[in-house]
């Protein structure tokens, strides 16, 4: 399988390369005309001009981004058959890959990837006087004043913004000082590399507490290296975890139908009626064109169905400075429902393998264990060769209880495996 939870990932190398020519060829015998993007990756350019040139192969019309964020891409999608983002999202710098975007901004699904690659064996080139071509187009910009249509400050607050030296330096500052606030910018350029891990976890982060209260900031927002993701903390210099930044959200909105994935917490069902699904944003994508007005994942991937079906990591971060505008977020957070949960991720040789001899169906998708007072999932990354444990419990000594019962498990699978 070339397609894992999110699009196309691995270390950067021939093969990669190969697979973005071959990628882009199969995408454009099926779309006309297709958005590309890339995130501020050194290795970005050039898979950007082998997935193009696949596509000018198969005479498809190309409009190239350059640098943008993920949701960036997937706005300008909406004016074309199909969209292409060059990105590892969180994963190290060593990493690239593709993300295949439908134009309401989802991910492609499981039956369009397998169609993708099918067609990869087939030949897609067409001669001389049937090759398409390339046009550049300003898709931030369309991007940014879609998203100030949408958010409004009812004061002016100070921000304080760390993108990471992704893409979303090219966009979230000046969204944000558009729309009213300060700006304190951390790593907000396009050098190629990161001054920090992209994936943005609390303990990638131990700065930002103290620039927050220094600067008496009213919160603070946080990018991965395609800015599909956005985390945050608030004005008191806490981090806000994933499963609560969901409920900020969803009470914001006044969202009632929520889709979430099968590792964020249960406390989210004491605020909203919940539908879960395997971890992968494109699953949660796929669920929210049937059902519910919110979607998101505890790893910082935000949908809102009326503005794209792409997590929107931009849009996020301008909204959660509209609600740091008009509420105390640290009082609000202290008012809902909390559990203990722990994350833990182990690097393996054979994930796959020992999630199969766990008696997973889909790796990726993991096993789950419930009780009424807890529960633990164990599954494959979906983008590097590691495996997660998940655990929650209604105190903390259930959810350690839990872990040890996911760590058990998977020790029980190494040794099958093995």
């Amino acid at each position: 399988m070339l397609f894992g939870s999110s699009g196309i990932r691995q270390e950067f190398g021939p093969d990669l390369i190969n697979i973005a020519l071959s990628v882009g060829a199969a995408v454009a015998a099926g779309a006309p005309e297709i958005v590309v993007g890339r995130d501020t990756r050194t290795t970005g350019e050039l898979l950007e001009h082998c997935v193009v040139s696949g596509m000018l192969s198969a005479g498809a019309t190309v409009y190239s981004c350059g640098i943008a964020p993920t949701p960036t891409v997937a706005h300008a999608t909406g004016r074309a058959d199909a969209g292409c983002m060059i990105t590892a999202s969180h994963n190290p710098e060593p990493y690239n890959g593709v993300k295949l975007l439908n134009p309401d901004g989802s991910s492609f699904t499981l039956r369009q990837q397998a169609r993708i690659e099918d067609a990869i064996t087939g030949t897609h080139w067409r001669g001389w006087e049937d090759q398409g071509y390339v046009r550049s187009i300003d898709a931030v910009d369309a991007h940014r004043e879609a998203i100030l249509d949408k958010i409004s400050l009812a004061r002016s607050i100070t921000a304080v913004l760390d993108c990471g030296n992704g893409a979303g330096s090219v966009i979230t500052p000046d969204l944000l000082t558009g729309a009213g606030a300060a700006v304190v910018g951390l790593n907000c350029n396009v050098a190629g590399r990161f001054a920090r891990p992209s994936e943005p976890l609390e303990a990638n982060l131990p700065y930002i507490g103290e620039i927050v209260r220094k600067r008496g900031a009213a919160c603070a927002v946080i990018h991965d290296g395609d800015a599909d993701r956005m985390m945050a903390f608030d004005e008191r210099g806490r981090y806000i975890d994933g499963d609560h930044l969901l409920m900020l959200f969803a009470k914001y909105l006044d969202r009632q139908h929520v889709v979430t994935t099968v590792d964020a917490s249960m406390a989210v069902e004491e605020v909203a009626e919940v539908r879960r699904t395997p971890v992968g944003d494109g699953f949660v994508s796929e669920q929210l064109l049937s059902w519910g007005d919110f979607g998101g994942e505890a790893s910082g991937s935000w949908m809102f169905p009326e503005h794209s079906y792409c997590p929107d990591g931009v849009y996020a971060a301008a909204l959660l400075c509209e609600i740091a505008s008009e509420w105390s977020i640290a009082a609000e957070l202290d008012r809902m429902p909390r559990y203990t949960i722990l994350r833990e991720s182990y690097r393996v040789d054979a994930p796959r393998e020992i999630m199969t001899a766990a008696g997973a169906e889909e790796p990726t998708h993991g096993v789950r264990f419930e009780d009424d007072d807890g529960w633990y999932l164990i599954r494959a990354s979906g983008t590097e060769p590691k495996i997660r444990i998940t655990a929650e419990g209604r105190t903390p000594a259930k959810a350690k209880e839990m872990l040890g019962a996911g760590h058990a498990a998977l020790e029980r699978a190494r040794r099958i495996q093995e």
